[in-house]
């Protein structure tokens, strides 16, 4: 495996030893509503996780397997979205994330966390070929159809009700409200989905940022002002990791465009 851009901040507050990381999973947690694991190589993966070492959490948590997975996925899904320079390698990373979910699926139905990174892998990696043909080739039905099973399955997912907000977001965006009634795409549900996942975990700045970008995309000019405020708050959080750190730059930078 090539080796990953580094995470560009310091990242010496969000180094945390096992106690540490038990006593702050709940919060760590709020979005993705990852039960703690029990296998203490998992819980080590999580640690390089958290301090934005995403290659060596990848690594760990594919050899430790079974719940390891889980944090391969997302360490591997967060890098792409957020470090990966060259698209062709973004894209390459995303279809290994949705092959892995896939599996895990395939052998246990009900982890909620499989269905949401299959889905947000195939979700961004539809973003990066457009979401157009990605539709046309059949991906919005499978990302939809899996992020609602996420939520069926955890119904307080609050990153789950991000992802399907943006979904519906997205395809009316992309093809408009008629043809993407087609997908099953409908604006009150999006921006109730965003709501939701606001109120499931009000300090996410990723909450805030993808909520102002569907009002842009749903409502138009009128909704920007109330999108501005949602950055603004987002650029004020006080990131507990380095992937909340990430989402706080990414806020700043769209503050300042």
């Amino acid at each position: 495996m090539a080796k990953w851009t580094a995470f560009p901040y310091d990242n010496a507050g969000y180094a945390l030893d096992a106690a540490m990381l038990e006593k702050a999973w709940t919060r760590l947690h709020a979005g993705d509503a990852e039960p703690l694991p029990k296998d203490d190589r998992v819980l080590s993966a999580w640690a390089l996780f958290h301090a934005g070492e995403f290659q060596k959490a990848c690594d760990a948590g594919l050899k430790a397997g079974g719940a390891g997975v889980t944090v391969a996925n997302k360490a591997q899904s967060i890098y792409a979205n957020y470090l990966e320079k060259s698209e062709k390698t973004k894209l390459a990373l995303f279809q290994e994330v949705a092959t892995r979910a896939g599996a895990q699926i395939a052998e246990d139905p009900d982890l909620a966390n499989a269905h949401y990174w299959l889905a947000y892998s195939l979700g961004r990696y539809s973003q990066g070929i457009s979401v157009a043909k990605a539709l046309g080739q059949g991906l919005g039905v499978k990302v939809k159809t899996a992020l609602e099973t996420a939520i069926r399955l955890a119904p307080k997912h609050a990153d789950a009700h991000i992802a399907l907000g943006t979904f519906h977001a997205e395809v009316i965006d992309k093809v408009g409200k008629l043809l993407g009634r087609t997908q099953g795409a409908d604006s009150g549900t999006g921006l109730k989905l965003f709501q939701r996942a606001i109120e499931l975990n009000p300090t996410s700045a990723i909450a805030m940022i993808e909520y102002a970008n569907g009002l842009v995309m749903l409502e138009g000019d009128k909704r920007m002002k109330e999108a501005e405020m949602l950055y603004a708050a987002a650029a004020e959080c006080q990131p507990r990791d380095a992937m909340e750190r990430l989402d706080v730059e990414m806020a700043k930078a769209e503050l300042e465009d």
